[in-house]
């Protein structure tokens, strides 16, 4: 196999250990077990548990960020925050789940490094819906930013559950967000 393809192989399987148990079951001989290699095997792809997990964490927040930008390109005004981020947030957290539990804090034992590179992400989330706040003209952009992260946050945790429809959801947060802008 291709090292980039390996590479791909050995982060999916990371991936799933973490979403499945936690931070606190990662380790190469896991990953080689997950994958169905050896640990040399994954010694060729990675220079050890560091990098591994350190690539783990580029590629998840490349992938989360991607989402992200394309809901706030698609967000035309405060309610398309609403009906569209909700709405698309909801379909790209329900097709890659195990990238998402870690986002929205569903792993147990998330490494120091991983809590604040999460929170740094989500302070630039907020900003950028802080500014779009600010340009309709919302009383307090900022501290409004902080309640629409924290719903849509929260909305993104009730679609990993499966418990609720898409439509359900959408139509809570709708009614809990329009009042801050009405």
């Amino acid at each position: 196999m291709p090292v980039e393809q390996r590479r791909e192989q050995i982060l999916d399987a990371s991936l799933r250990i973490i979403a499945r148990d936690g931070y606190d079951a990662v380790s190469i001989d896991a990953i080689a077990r997950e994958c169905g290699v050896t640990r040399p095997v994954v010694y060729s792809a990675y220079d050890g548990l560091g990098p591994l997990l350190n690539a783990l964490l580029d590629r998840s927040q490349t992938r989360a960020f991607a989402a992200i930008v394309e809901i706030l390109t698609q967000a035309q005004g405060t309610a398309d925050i609403v009906e569209v981020g909700a709405r698309r947030l909801i379909d790209i957290v329900r097709a890659d789940p195990d990238v998402w539990r870690s986002i929205l804090g569903l792993t147990e034992n998330a490494p120091r490094e991983v809590r604040d590179r999460v929170e740094a992400d989500r302070a630039w989330i907020r900003e950028q819906i802080a500014t779009l706040l600010a340009s309709a003209e919302v009383a307090d952009p900022e501290v409004t930013a902080h309640l629409v992260v924290a719903a849509l946050e929260h909305v993104g945790r009730l679609a990993l559950s499966d418990t609720y429809d898409t439509d359900r959801l959408v139509d809570a947060v709708d009614s809990l967000l329009s009042g801050l802008w009405a």
